[in-house]
């Protein structure tokens, strides 16, 4: 049945629709008083119940507080209000912008510009100190005065004000306190709203009244660095889906690649979900043709490489596996001399195999290193780096064949590796093959005092063969903090993350001993030569150095302490993101 609702606002005149005594039609009635009984939106909406303070409205069972910025610096930069956009707590920020007639402004300027040119001038012939305040407005009156006379500026009151709101009124002091603490870094001021709370709850609703009028003058320019948009997202045109910016439930995805490097650092404490993502950008990276290479020190990895029909190496004294350190990269770059970088890479490890190595035994173990090679017929001429490299047991060889004391005692802590319980695993030729898309090194079964040298070794290996065959890969080294305990390895992880872009890698390195690695200073400079850092949840040990390398707010450290599984701060440079 339709019925004529007396809302449509159409007249009827059908005889139907009315009576000739005047009464209601039967139609009628009960329409009006189904019009009459209805409720208006604002009844709908409406709370139970509203409490209002001097300085807080209560809300139902929420508070909320409203404060009005009555004070701004003489400059502020572009995207000022992002520390408010992107606050660590529930606000709502509202802006009130009313254009002021030129004319007018111009007219108070010219009288405004008077006055103070009367008072400089009244102080300078009483012989006074010119007061350098107004000096200072002065200069800005006159450059404003030029701009809008010029029409390249234009001239507007603006308002701002921010409501914040929590279910405790604790939460909500100390919310307030972080508010304008954080606004007066930027030497803007900030003030509650005191006995104006209700209109200040209005004025931030989204009804678009500004009940409080507390404005500034603005001009065009300083009005623009407002713009509130400030984006949050790490959301590229193409590559890897990483998670979900909780922000704002976009998602979060980018290259690698495309970045200034590929390299990537992860901080987090052990069951924060850290190997999972790693997992999870291997698979992915492995579905857009990326070769990838892992250090695993836990035999974390073995169950997603026999999933994905990858090649597991275990290395320990009982596998087959073995690894020739003296290996060459055979590359075609006229402009390095790999045979003297392979040994300075060598001396590194040597140092980490043997210990302390004073400056008589470095200088004799380079004369042995280079004799070595030539004993193998390798000499600087890159071509010929394709002979068969010397292995191990030819440096011990070397060593025994010199006449110094000092040569013989370097053979004697080599020896160990050569023919003592250390033997084998490096020193043997190389069986090793890096042909499969997804290769994994075990060293579980490792004992821990051969651990550093192993990854060492691991590393020197795979650097030599990326070197040699250019295509895109990462490289992911797991615990990389132990690396980090001799300086020798942390320089050479460090010489790998600067150029690793210069061989289409990308590095990742995966720690939950934040001191051991940030308290190295070559670890800080992994840090820096990574376009991509992930922190996880953190302990209440680590967070304080995390805070100062990352610069992290009040904010971001209790978010590292209290994340959950999954969740992460996520720092990335791309030109469209900030």
């Amino acid at each position: 049945m339709n019925l004529p609702f007396p809302f449509v606002g159409k007249k009827h005149s059908h005889a139907k629709d009315a009576d000739p005594t005047g009464t209601s039609s039967p139609v009628s009635a009960p329409v009006r008083i189904l019009s009459q009984a209805t409720s208006h939106v604002k009844d709908i909406i409406a709370p139970e119940a509203i409490e209002v303070d001097w300085s807080d409205i209560k809300i139902n069972d929420t508070y909320y507080r409203t404060l009005f910025v009555a004070g701004y610096p003489r400059f502020v930069n572009a995207n000022w209000l992002s520390p408010l956009i992107n606050f660590n707590h529930s606000l709502t920020v509202s802006m009130f912008i009313y254009p002021v007639d030129g004319k007018g402004v111009i007219e108070d300027l010219r009288r405004k510009i008077a006055e103070m040119e009367a008072e400089l001038q009244g102080d300078i012939q009483r012989g006074r100190i010119v007061n350098i305040d107004t000096q200072v407005k002065l200069e800005d009156a006159r450059s404003l005065q030029e701009q809008l006379a010029k029409g390249a500026e234009r001239f507007f009151q603006f308002g701002l004000y921010i409501t914040i709101r929590d279910d405790k009124k604790e939460v909500l002091n100390q919310v307030t306190n972080h508010v304008k603490s954080t606004l007066g870094a930027l030497l803007i001021v900030a003030k509650t709203a005191t006995l104006q709370i209700e209109d200040g709850f209005k004025t931030t609703l989204p009804t678009g009244l500004d009940k409080l009028k507390i404005n500034r003058n603005m001009d065009t320019t300083s009005l623009a660095t407002t713009f509130p948009f400030t984006s949050s997202e790490l959301t590229a045109n193409e590559g890897l889906m990483y998670g979900i910016n909780e922000h704002n439930d976009s998602l979060v995805v980018f290259d690698r690649f495309s970045l200034e490097n590929a390299n990537m650092v992860v901080f987090a404490k052990s069951g924060s979900g850290k190997s999972y993502m790693v997992k999870l950008e291997i698979l992915r990276s492995l579905l857009f043709e990326t070769e990838v290479i892992v250090i695993d020190p836990e035999d974390e990895y073995r169950k997603l490489t026999t999933a994905l029909e990858g090649t597991y190496i275990d290395f320990s004294f009982n596998s087959p596996a073995r690894l020739n350190p003296f290996d060459l990269p055979q590359t075609k770059e006229p402009d390095e001399n790999e045979l003297a970088m392979k040994i300075i890479s060598l001396h590194s490890l040597f140092k980490i195999m043997l210990g302390d190595v004073s400056a008589s035994e470095e200088a004799l173990l380079d004369r042995a290193l280079v004799m070595t090679y030539q004993m193998k017929g390798i000499t600087r001429d890159p071509a010929t780096h394709s002979q068969e490299p010397p292995l191990m047991e030819d440096l011990y060889k070397a060593l025994i064949g010199m006449e110094e004391a000092v040569a013989r005692g370097l053979a004697d802590r080599l020896e160990k590796y050569v023919k003592g319980s250390f033997q084998g695993i490096f020193s043997q030729k190389s069986n090793v093959n890096l042909g499969s898309q997804l290769t994994v090194f075990g060293i579980k079964n490792l004992q821990d005092e051969m651990r550093p040298t192993a990854i060492f070794i691991i590393l020197d290996y795979i650097w030599t063969k990326i070197k040699r065959d250019l295509k895109k890969r990462l490289l992911v080294v797991d615990e990389a903090w132990y690396l980090m305990k001799s300086e020798d390895s942390a320089t050479f992880l460090y010489g790998i993350a600067k150029r690793a872009r210069k061989y289409f890698l990308g590095l990742t390195t995966i720690t939950q001993d934040v001191e051991d690695f940030l308290g190295s200073d070559h670890g800080k400079a992994i840090v820096n030569n990574a376009s991509l850092q992930v922190l996880m949840k953190q302990s209440t040990s680590a967070i304080d150095k995390l805070a100062q390398v990352f610069f992290l707010s009040q904010g971001e450290r209790h978010f590292l302490l209290t994340a959950e599984i999954g969740e992460a701060l996520w720092s990335h440079p791309t030109p469209n993101t900030s």
